[in-house]
């Protein structure tokens, strides 16, 4: 299979879809790899990196697409590049289709078969390809908040660990799952005051008996967020509905109880914020201010750190490229369903039914998809 890699064009974007590692390992299986030029200079891969691993270096991604029978990506493909999308070609990259009707759109119109690394599945009911950002980006998100918060950048002027004789910042993380445990872990470590809210009483056991000395939990009732949110200097959203739009669980009308120049850190903008006032923003430009509230809502967290980035993505999506190039997208998702949960469009039908619920479309299931 010819396997091609485009250079990452959303704003600030610098992780790539394929290491050298994974292009090494293709060219092992048999298969021919494409990067385009200067593809991985971002994450510190260069041109030399990917020949050496056997991958062909081509000028343009134009190239890329119109030769490449499947094409890997990080981010969701922009207007520019769903236009060159093709049907029987595979799509394989993180599509968050729920926020995005103009993309779902494209690609049904293309007829591309596109597996979505965010909805593809394990034994464990984790979600695999999405772990490694999560890790990312909840790790980064108070980091993110905590420079959020200084005074000239419009945030409350606190410092997240205080000074002694003074308090520390108040931190609350709404959702236990990899990016609120992670993000809970990294405010604690920088000398804040953290509880983590979650409706799962499991988790929040196993999170008790993990970290009940790092940081606190309690029930994310409503009533237990609007009080958490009204007393915190930086609240982290950490939402997570598998392939669905996630819920707005931070409505303008909270804004008003916060102090003014809190920092709201939105990671599940890409599936569309948990703040109601949430939109998406770019690293060049990351915060905004609404009703005196501070809110950075970058939909690429991960790409600040593009190496490390890269690397955590790459551990986790090649074998399962591998499995698609081997033995195609078919045969591929017949043999494991949690490959095939990925599915997500194929031949101008939508196939992922928290997608279909979100944008108000009809859905087949990915099953009636591999009878096509």
């Amino acid at each position: 299979m010819l396997i091609g890699c485009p250079k990452e064009i959303k704003n600030q974007e610098y992780r790539i879809g394929i290491t050298p590692a994974a292009a090494q390992e293709a060219v092992h299986h048999g298969h021919k790899i494409i990067i385009e030029k200067n593809g991985g200079i971002g994450a510190g891969f260069s041109d030399a990196d990917y020949l050496a691993a056997g991958a062909a270096i081509v000028d343009t991604a134009e190239e890329v697409f119109a030769t490449a029978d499947m094409v890997v990506k990080v981010k969701e493909p922009q207007a520019v590049e769903r236009a060159q999308l093709r049907e029987g070609q595979i799509l394989f990259t993180y599509l968050h289709l729920a926020a995005d009707r103009a993309q779902t759109d494209d690609l049904l119109k293309s007829g591309v078969t596109a597996i979505a690394y965010e909805t593809v599945t394990d034994r464990t009911g984790g979600l695999p390809l999405l772990a490694p950002m999560s890790e990312v980006a909840g790790r980064l998100a108070p980091q993110m908040g905590a420079w959020t918060l200084q005074k000239a950048n419009g945030g409350r002027g606190v410092l997240m660990g205080g000074v002694p004789g003074v308090e520390p910042a108040k931190v609350a993380v709404i959702g236990g799952g990899v990016v609120g445990t992670h993000a809970a872990r990294i405010a604690a470590g920088m000398g804040a005051d953290v509880t983590v809210l979650d409706m799962s009483l499991p988790r929040m056991r196993y999170l008790d008996d993990v970290f009940s000395h790092v940081f606190n939990t309690r029930y994310a009732a409503k009533g237990n967020i609007a009080e958490l949110v009204a007393e915190s200097d930086m609240v982290i959203g950490a939402v997570l509905i598998p392939g669905a739009a996630a819920p707005k669980l931070v409505s303008r009308e909270m804004l008003a109880t916060m102090r003014p120049g809190a920092a709201l850190v939105d990671v599940a903008i890409d599936q569309g914020g948990c703040f109601e006032t949430s939109r998406a923003t770019t690293h060049d430009d990351p915060v905004f201010e609404v009703d005196g509230i501070m809110h950075y809502c970058v939909a690429n967290m991960p790409g600040a750190v593009a190496r490390t980035a890269t690397l955590a993505l790459g551990n986790a999506t090649m074998p399962f490229m591998l499995a698609l190039a081997d033995k195609g997208w078919k045969k591929a998702c017949a043999e494991d369903e949690h490959l095939l949960r990925g599915l997500n469009t194929h031949m101008g039908r939508l196939t992922y039914a928290a997608v279909g619920v979100a944008l108000g479309m009809d859905v087949i299931s990915p099953q009636q998809a591999l009878a096509t």
